[in-house]
C-alpha cells in the first residue's frame, strides 16, 4: 500500500469530485452529504482506492462509514 498522509488521502478523494470546491473538503468531510455524490463519484472513488492503494473496496464498505477520515482508516486496516 501507498503510504500517504491524511491531508493528501482528503485531496486525492476531492479531486474526484469534478464540481464541487477542493476547499470543501476536509477529513471531516461527510462525502454522502455532498450534492455531488453519488454511484458514478462512488465508483470513481472505489477506483481512485484500489489504484493508488491496491486495496478493494465495495459499495458496502463506502456505505459503512461517513466521513473522509472514517473511509481513510478503514483503508488502513485493509
Amino acid at each position: 500500500m501507498n503510504m500517504i498522509s491524511l491531508n493528501e488521502f482528503v485531496e486525492k478523494f476531492a479531486s474526484e469530485f469534478d464540481e464541487t470546491p477542493a476547499d470543501n473538503f476536509t477529513e471531516e468531510t461527510v462525502y454522502k452529504e455532498l450534492d455531488e455524490w453519488g454511484s458514478l463519484v462512488a465508483l470513481s472513488i472505489i477506483s481512485m482506492i484500489d489504484e493508488e492503494f491496491d486495496k478493494f473496496l465495495t459499495g458496502a464498505d463506502l456505505r459503512s462509514v461517513s466521513t473522509i477520515r472514517e473511509l481513510y482508516d478503514l483503508i488502513q486496516t485493509r
